[in-house]
């Protein structure tokens, strides 16, 4: 009987030392194994051996496997980030229930790049748009999608996940989840967070062709907020230079949308997720542009200052997105080592990333549990201490104040804020005594606040 050369092993085609053949069958899910393969193996590469160990490796049939399908994972944001971790969750094929949350409407600048959209599906939710495309493709993963703000759940939504996977954009809403993912976390009588509480976030973020993902264990490695240092604040242009003497295309559409759009719709805040409302303030920007000579303001740009977007590179999502579900995979199953806890990819300079632990930081006011301590002279004003805790290493944005006696400053509702507005303009010596305690509350720490004693110096 004669045989194909198809089913002869590669060194025996055309001689020893062959090159593969294109005709050469692939192999079959059998042959090459799946994740399922993976997690009823024994390992010598298990989480407990690993520098961050998370729990032990169970092969049995109730063991790794059992965990991963049925964890209900929590994944944040569907836009480049997002759709490359869904379908990297899907072609596991172990996953079996994930909820996604997004807040964006689909822009036909998303198409390009993240793959799970098509052109009817411009307009729509994003988080509705993903896990349609994704229950349809793979009926063996569940996504229900939530069309909203992660600030309007609350802390009982988030408490039903084994791990959450962020691909947030922005700083402001991954200090938000960092900060709940980290309160969430109950202490037994000794003070030692209790391991049932602890929901591990896996975050990831790209910028170019950079980026990086982290494994966060609240309250045990450092968090978000930890290395908030390292995320330079924006640099604000001043408002004189927008409207008397732009110099750049970005101070053009600046001055579109932050003074030509209030006067035009007072009542109305723009939408940077409406075409429409984007395309008017690309339209004026232009004029603005044209009337001082200024070059090279388009509707890309336009949509990159209002959002402040730097633009994204499909393969540095794939990259990090992939990192990302991989550590997910492993704090479920431990069936291998985790993350500890940052890897950086630097793919303008080759192929190359870098791993490093991530040091906690001690007077983290999330993950620590400290009393901050402030000096300053008793002539400053209250406004000016709260203007120092919005620029300084807190970076708070809308702080509110209290005393053990009484309240000094509070945004909400709008009649206490009228009450004590005037508290404003008062030196700190006739509101406090040195050495008081006082509480702070912030939007970006959720469902917790910041303890500060302030000494008159």
């Amino acid at each position: 009987a004669t045989t194909s050369t198809t089913d002869l092993p590669l060194d025996d085609k055309n001689g020893s030392d062959a090159a593969p053949s294109r005709h050469r069958r692939p192999l079959s899910r059998r042959q090459r194994g799946t994740l399922s393969t993976l997690l009823t193996r024994k390992s010598p590469f298990a989480s407990e051996t690993g520098s961050l160990p998370i729990g032990e490796l169970d092969v049995s049939a109730e063991g790794a496997n059992s965990l991963v399908r049925n964890a209900k994972i929590l994944v944040v944001g569907a836009g480049g980030l997002g759709c490359e971790i869904l379908k990297n969750l899907a072609m596991s094929c172990v996953v079996r229930d994930v909820v996604v949350v997004d807040l964006d409407t689909i822009d036909v600048t998303n198409l390009n790049r993240q793959f799970l959209f098509r052109s009817t599906d411009v307009g729509h939710s994003k988080a509705e748009r993903a896990s349609k495309f994704i229950n349809e493709r793979c009926p063996w993963m569940n996504v229900v999608p939530y069309h909203g703000k992660i600030q309007d759940k609350d802390a009982d939504f988030y408490k039903q996940f084994k791990v959450v996977i962020s691909g947030l954009d922005n700083v402001e809403a991954r200090r938000w989840l960092n900060g709940m993912i980290n309160n969430l976390v109950e202490f037994d009588e000794d003070g030692d967070p209790n391991p049932e509480t602890i929901i591990p976030l896996i975050d990831g973020g790209t910028e170019g062709f950079s980026g990086q993902a982290r494994v966060i264990l609240p309250r045990l490695t450092s968090c978000f907020e930890c290395s908030l240092d390292a995320f330079t604040p924006s640099a604000a242009v001043p408002l004189c230079t927008i409207a008397e003497t732009p110099r750049i295309p970005e101070h053009c559409i600046a001055y579109a949308f932050v003074l030509q759009w209030p006067k035009e719709f007072p009542d109305r805040k723009l939408d940077a997720d409406s075409p429409a409302d984007m395309k008017w303030v690309h339209e004026r920007a232009v004029e603005r542009a044209d009337k001082f000579g200024i070059p090279g303001v388009t509707y890309m740009l336009t949509l990159g200052v209002v959002k402040n977007i730097i633009p994204a590179v499909a393969s540095t999502n794939a990259i990090v997105s992939a990192v990302c579900v991989n550590e997910a995979m492993k704090v479920l199953s431990f069936c291998s080592q985790s993350l500890n806890t940052y890897m950086m990819y630097m793919g303008s300079e080759g192929i190359y990333s870098h791993t490093f632990v991530y040091e906690q930081k001690e007077n983290c006011p999330v993950c620590t549990v400290t009393t901050h301590h402030l000096s300053l002279p008793s002539t400053t004003t209250l406004n000016s201490m709260l203007q120092q805790l919005c620029d300084g290493e807190f970076r708070l944005k809308a702080p509110s104040i209290t005393s053990s006696s009484k309240t000094l400053y509070m945004r909400k509702p709008a009649a206490l804020e009228k009450a004590t507005r005037g508290n404003l303009d008062k030196p700190l010596k006739e509101l406090i005594a040195s050495g008081e305690e006082l509480v702070i509350t912030d939007p970006v720490f959720p469902d917790t606040s910041l303890g500060l004693v302030v000494t008159f110096a």
